[in-house]
């Protein structure tokens, strides 16, 4: 069956649907209900972490899905479908789209970026693969490597891009990696109000995801609490 990702979430919002173990939201049921919640707005797919949650999202709205699974190694920083392990248990939810981190970090195990992903071209041919990128160099080697999706998930969260916002100075980086990317780009990273969101479509993103300011209670009762107590 051909994979009509691109064209479904084609100039719309894809809504993140994750927590963490340390997250009060943490649970595939919950993750679940916060799908169908997004697919009621008017959300066009899902981005979702861990084989669980993928499924459970899938049985819920039978949307397409950004798949992912966070797993932390100690040899190295990189934590977003970080070996062949995680990209393989990905694919084989039926995940359309999977996403992996791409910020020239050292991967665990001493695995090779390029390896991984002539391994999964192999294996899952009809699988979408994403780049979580921070920099304009690492989305040069994402159209290096192929990726079918350029993504700016990663911006604002390494070491070298901390503080950094995708919003600065009007989206100057996000208008810089439309320039730069060779493949379709979504936005992804402290997108956090309808506006933004407005903006990197009229810019020329592909799609873009929305996350924490939707799905993360936490964050967002903490912003507003802070903000009252002050």
């Amino acid at each position: 069956m051909k994979n009509e990702f691109l064209s479904i979430v084609n100039k719309k919002l894809i809504v993140s649907c994750q927590a963490l173990s340390d997250e009060p939201l943490h649970s595939s049921f919950i993750m679940s209900r916060m799908a169908r919640a997004a697919k009621m707005a008017g959300s066009v797919a899902i981005r979702a972490n861990s084989v669980v949650d993928i499924q459970a999202i899938q049985d819920e709205t039978n949307l397409p899905i950004i798949g992912l699974s966070k797993v932390d190694y100690e040899d190295s920083p990189v934590y977003i479908t970080p070996t062949i392990k995680e990209m393989r248990a990905v694919a084989s939810t039926g995940a359309q789209v999977v996403a992996c981190d791409v910020t020239g970090q050292a991967r665990p195990n001493g695995e090779k970026l390029a390896d991984i992903v002539k391994q999964m071209r192999k294996e899952f041919p009809d699988t979408l693969l994403m780049a979580d990128t921070a920099t304009i160099e690492n989305v040069k080697e994402a159209n290096e490597l192929n990726f079918d999706i350029i993504g700016t998930t990663m911006h604002g969260y390494t070491p070298d891009t901390e503080g950094l916002n995708i919003a600065d100075d009007d989206f100057s980086y996000l208008k810089e990696v439309l320039e730069v990317a060779k493949h379709p780009v979504i936005a992804e990273g402290k997108v956090d109000t309808p506006q933004k969101a407005r903006r990197c479509i009229d810019l020329g993103c592909h799609a873009v995801v929305v996350g924490g300011a939707i799905t993360r209670p936490l964050e967002i009762a903490t912003k507003f609490i802070n903000t009252v107590n002050a």
